[in-house]
């Protein structure tokens, strides 16, 4: 019975925890991405990166799984120009972009990058700790009944790549960093985010205006 209450609960909520298994794959994204931008339609990218293991991973049905992954968090954006900008751009650039596809894929990534650091940004708050962090999935496991029913070893990884996204992306220095960096928006990135009508997430990569 338990176990049909949590896919009650699981099929209710916007948010999951597969990034602990899918991380920010900044080069997984990049390969995936120059095979899309080179014209494959997404069975033959998948195919290409087994057969290649281009991601030297162990399995295939590891490279099977991480390449789906990619290719949906790629679609997410909904726009061709973005996944040539992930396949081409320089990589500061391009993990910028990278950043923003992780936050239209997941849910929760969103909300972290609006409510915790956007915020941060808007009221010129610079400090940031490990308590950010607590406070933000608190007040999740209060608003969400599926997030309420992970165990801490969830929360604590689902944390850890939450930070490693943000040192990724040079928001932070480290996992111990008591400040945030103050982050320059790709004009590339800003100008796609507004022709898409997405401006509420400007304030994430520190644009206010």
């Amino acid at each position: 019975m338990p176990q049909k209450n949590d896919k009650v609960l699981k099929d209710a909520s916007p948010y999951n925890a597969a990034m602990t298994r899918e991380q920010f794959l900044f080069y997984e994204m990049r390969t995936a991405a120059k095979l899309m931008n080179e014209g494959l339609d997404k069975g033959a990218v998948v195919e290409r990166i087994v057969s290649e293991n281009l991601f030297q991973y162990p399995t295939e049905k590891s490279l099977r799984k991480m390449a789906l992954a990619c290719i949906r968090r790629l679609e997410s954006m909904e726009d061709d120009t973005l996944i040539a900008a992930i396949a081409t751009q320089p990589s500061d650039v391009a993990k910028q972009v990278c950043l923003y596809a992780m936050m239209r894929q997941y849910r929760l990534v969103w909300d972290f990058m609006l409510t915790v650091v956007g915020d941060k940004y808007r009221k010129l708050d610079s400090s940031f700790s490990k308590m950010d962090l607590n406070v933000f999935f608190i007040r999740l496991q209060e608003q969400d009944d599926w997030v309420a029913t992970w165990s801490n070893s969830t929360i604590t990884k689902v944390r850890q790549v939450l930070t490693k996204m943000l040192i990724e992306n040079e928001y932070l220095d480290s996992t111990d960093a008591d400040h945030l960096n103050p982050v320059l928006i790709s004009p590339l990135l800003e100008n796609a985010i507004r022709e898409d009508g997405q401006e509420i997430v400007l304030p994430a990569f520190n644009c206010l205006t």
